[in-house]
């Protein structure tokens, strides 16, 4: 295949890598192009499958289901950073089963004794937790293998990508700008990472719509410590009080993590709309764009089926015998 012919990704997160390595290995020549490679926001992830307030639910069952068989593969393998892992997710007040709860053969409610103090609900089941640095690592030494190639570069208008036979705008909140769309906003992460006391099994509340989060993903020697989702803030510096917050929080289930020395903070941006956009536009100069942005906090509980729908588009809609044009 000629240069003229590679599919051109936009971005380098776990929606972006993803879709590269799905089109690689559907035998399509790709061309990623970020500006950092693994993107920050899918670094500072926690991070738990599990469908985080992100529609249509139609669709996101699906995107979930693929992504969590895809997910159970890869935690056979240690290098790839993914592990089946068991906890609870608890509230204070009485909440009902999520409906992503039906995907999960072995979930379960709590009994009350399981509860900590001051927790009225819960549920135990076992998916999928992914330490971030190691996984995003992995997916790109898997793309590279496969032949991808990876060029380091800020895309601020599609008109200025070239040699392309069509564009995926994984580009999360940039995705937005670049599509013209005004629907995607930001929604800040933080979290904690700290030296693991011993735990094994992750927890989580569900806090419903408050900024302030719980949740503790142990990923051997470490844990990392969640967080928060301020709507409309988009600022990446990191918030020495709010760190401070998020450990109290977590101490408050497991006292040891009041102590325990810290070894990271990471602050992400999560890129949110009312429905995740994965759908094929001809561009306005004639070529394809296939988007796939707007994953909120749900990123990657839905990146391997979103990267399997984007190759499907990609099979149906993308001349596979010449170059389109981006540039008017």
């Amino acid at each position: 295949m000629t240069a003229e012919r590679t599919i051109v990704i936009i971005g380098a997160g776990v929606s972006g890598l993803t879709t590269g390595v799905a089109l690689l290995e559907a035998g399509h020549p790709v061309r990623l192009v970020a500006e950092e490679v693994p993107g920050v926001t899918s670094l500072a992830a926690g991070a738990m499958w599990g469908p985080y307030l992100v529609e249509p639910w139609v669709r996101v069952r699906e995107w979930s289901l693929a992504s969590l068989s895809a997910f159970e593969a890869l935690s056979d393998d240690p290098a790839t950073g993914v592990r089946m892992v068991s906890g609870i997710e608890a509230a204070r007040t009485h909440v009902p089963a999520p409906a992503w709860s039906s995907l999960l053969p072995n979930f379960r409610t709590c009994a009350p004794q399981e509860l900590p103090a001051g927790f009225a609900s819960g549920y135990r089941f076992t998916v999928p937790l992914i330490d971030m640095p190691v996984y995003l690592q992995y997916l790109v030494d898997r793309f590279q293998r496969a032949g991808g190639v990876v060029e380091r570069a800020t895309i601020q208008s599609l008109d200025a990508v070239e040699h392309a036979s069509a564009i995926i705008n994984c580009a999360g909140l940039a995705g937005g700008d670049l599509a013209g769309d005004p629907g995607v906003r930001p929604i800040r992460g933080q979290h904690v990472v700290v030296k693991n006391p011993g735990i094994t099994e992750f927890f989580s509340e569900d806090t419903g719509l408050s900024p302030d989060l719980l949740c503790i993903y142990p990923h051997g020697d470490t844990v990392v410590l969640g967080g928060t989702a301020i709507d409309g803030e988009g600022d990446l510096r990191d918030d020495p009080e709010t760190d401070r917050a998020i450990v109290n929080r977590c101490a408050e289930i497991v006292p040891e993590l009041a102590n325990a020395p810290v070894l990271a903070r990471r602050v992400g941006v999560r890129p949110t709309r009312s429905e995740v956009r994965v759908e094929a536009e001809r561009h306005e100069t004639g070529g394809m764009v296939i988007h796939n942005y707007g994953h909120g906090g749900s990123g990657v509980t839905l990146s391997w089926g979103c990267a399997g729908e984007v190759a499907e588009l990609v099979s149906t809609t993308v001349d596979p015998k010449g170059v389109q044009s981006f540039n008017s």
